[in-house]
């Protein structure tokens, strides 16, 4: 009856969650067949290219370790760092898939944080940069959008997410303007 409409955030994390990650076979382990595709056979020691959620699925299991380069506060707190010395009309690069990435650490923290004092201190730390870096970014991709810039020059470091709030925002200004003078 209704048709949902999906977010560049929900999609976005559902690309990132059919993306193909690495992983290392713990253990042997026979083929696997699921609904419309198979994986395995799983030889220990090897390299497999699977993806993400049927990964974390097989790390659950205790067949196979992912092989990310994932983000943790020393990464999120460069991030930061970079971000902030940024001039206002300047987005600095960040990793792909970030805010999935991000969301991710941030709820495996929160988790952690229940039982684990330490975890709970970094789970507040990495909250405040992801915070600090979404602010900014924001503060920055808002004033792109109400100046007049060449296309590219604007896009170039938008994620696919902050692509989305910048176009919406630019419409918004650039009707808000039409009707006002």
């Amino acid at each position: 009856m209704f048709e949902k409409h999906y977010s560049s955030i929900d999609f976005s994390d559902f690309l990132f969650e059919n993306s193909f990650v690495t992983v290392v076979a713990v253990k042997s382990a026979p083929k696997i067949d699921l609904v419309g595709f198979s994986i395995g056979p799983f030889e220990e020691g090897h390299d497999y290219e699977v993806r993400l959620w049927v990964a974390r699925e097989l790390e659950k299991d205790k067949l196979v370790k992912v092989k990310e380069d994932g983000l943790d506060a020393a990464k999120i707190y460069k991030i930061q760092w970079t971000e902030r010395i940024q001039a206002l009309g300047q987005l600095a690069t960040i990793p792909e898939n970030f805010y999935p990435k991000i969301r991710r650490v941030i709820n495996e923290l929160k988790q952690a944080s229940k039982t684990n004092l330490e975890k709970l201190r970094e789970y507040e730390h990495v909250q405040n940069l992801a915070q600090d870096i979404v602010n900014c970014r924001l503060r920055k991709l808002v004033s792109l959008a109400t100046i007049p810039l060449p296309e590219g020059q604007v896009i170039k470091n938008l994620t696919p997410e902050e692509r989305e709030l910048y176009e919406r925002i630019k419409r918004i200004v650039s009707d808000w303007r039409s009707k006002i003078i």
